[in-house]
């Protein structure tokens, strides 16, 4: 009996840790487009997404329930074991760091999607251990976000623009002004990412405590909310500036207008799916938002190259995260832990 409360207790801090680093992992997705066009200081964008993020995690699951997380959760066809949600968690934290030492905006939601995946097969000795019919949903709904984001974001940056220029207004006031919107857009963007992505380790320690059998329902209890909201907010705070640097810059160079476009219209397509319960990639969603401002203005603009860089590391992220979660099983089972 102490064993299990320990391992509970071990696969809860190994959630934590994943929401920590989801947070400074996407922390770049909300800011990164504020500290390019200098509508923000780095410590104030970092400061306002953190805040925004745990506001948006607790009024979202209080007021509209948890929806992402029980998409999540229908991943696994089988009945989870703490062993088998610790072994997707460090699947998923893995491959976060990976992809954060490269500099490369991956997907936070994918990976724990992919490390699901590796560990419920692990655990099931074969492919019955996935729910295949959800997990078509959850794969479908991220890979409709990048396009979605690529053409919203163009359309909305054309009517701004179109805007400006019918009614003459001179640039340095509309840069000024676009800048200080930008802030608002900055809140919005981080208050759906903190929506939609802190649901993700809700969804993980609440089936860590069905797994330990103080729970026997799906219903996420509030102080793992809390916990969940509040940690992925300190893991904004912490920043990941090696991704904030691939999308403030590297791909296009923005523009007070264009940075707008880009955060308004993710936000809203990431609020969208959060209502409906998909959990789509915040990251998938901004990135897709600011290639689709920068080609409107001139498509050799975008850095196709390093944008075809980021798509490989979206493709590979569950398959990669998946064989990492079922290496991590296989040898936690080969230990002897059961649990």
């Amino acid at each position: 009996m102490r064993e299990a409360a320990i391992l509970l207790w071990l696969t809860i801090g190994v959630a934590v840790l994943f929401d920590f680093t989801n947070g400074f992992h996407d922390t770049a997705n909300a800011i990164a487009t504020s500290i390019s066009t200098r509508a923000l200081s780095p410590r104030a964008a970092v400061g306002l997404s953190a805040v925004f993020n745990l506001v948006g995690a607790v009024v979202t699951v209080a007021f509209f329930q948890a929806k992402v997380s029980n998409t999540i959760a229908s991943t696994l066809a089988i009945k989870p074991g703490l062993v088998v949600v610790m072994s997707a968690l460090l699947g998923a934290i893995s491959w976060n760091l990976i992809t954060w030492y490269r500099g490369l905006p991956s997907s936070s939601t994918h990976a724990l999607i992919g490390g699901l995946c590796g560990s419920g097969i692990a655990a099931a000795g074969g492919l019955g251990g996935v729910k295949w019919s959800s997990l078509g949903k959850q794969v479908a709904s991220l890979a409709i976000s990048p396009p979605l984001g690529f053409f919203a974001a163009a359309i909305f940056a054309v009517l701004l623009i179109f805007i400006v220029y019918r009614l003459r207004f001179r640039p340095a006031p509309v840069n000024r002004a676009f800048r200080g919107l930008q802030v608002l857009t900055a809140a919005f963007l981080s208050y759906s990412h903190g929506a939609n992505d802190a649901q993700k380790t809700m969804a993980a320690i609440t089936l860590a405590l069905i797994a330990a059998g103080d729970l026997t329902t799906f219903q996420v209890p509030l102080w793992v909310v809390v916990l969940s909201a509040a940690t992925i907010a300190f893991g904004t705070y912490a920043g990941g500036w090696r991704i904030i640097r691939t999308l403030g810059w590297s791909i296009i160079k923005l523009e007070p207008v264009t940075g707008l476009a880009a955060q308004f219209t993710g936000a809203t397509v990431i609020q969208a799916a959060t209502l409906v319960g998909l959990p789509v990639s915040t990251t998938h969603v901004v990135t897709g938002s600011v290639m689709g401002v920068g080609a409107i203005r001139k498509l050799s603009a975008v850095s196709w190259g390093l944008g075809a860089n980021i798509a490989l590391a979206w493709l590979v992220t569950i398959p990669a995260a998946a064989i990492i979660a079922w290496v991590v099983y296989a040898i936690l089972h080969t230990a002897g832990l059961r649990g």
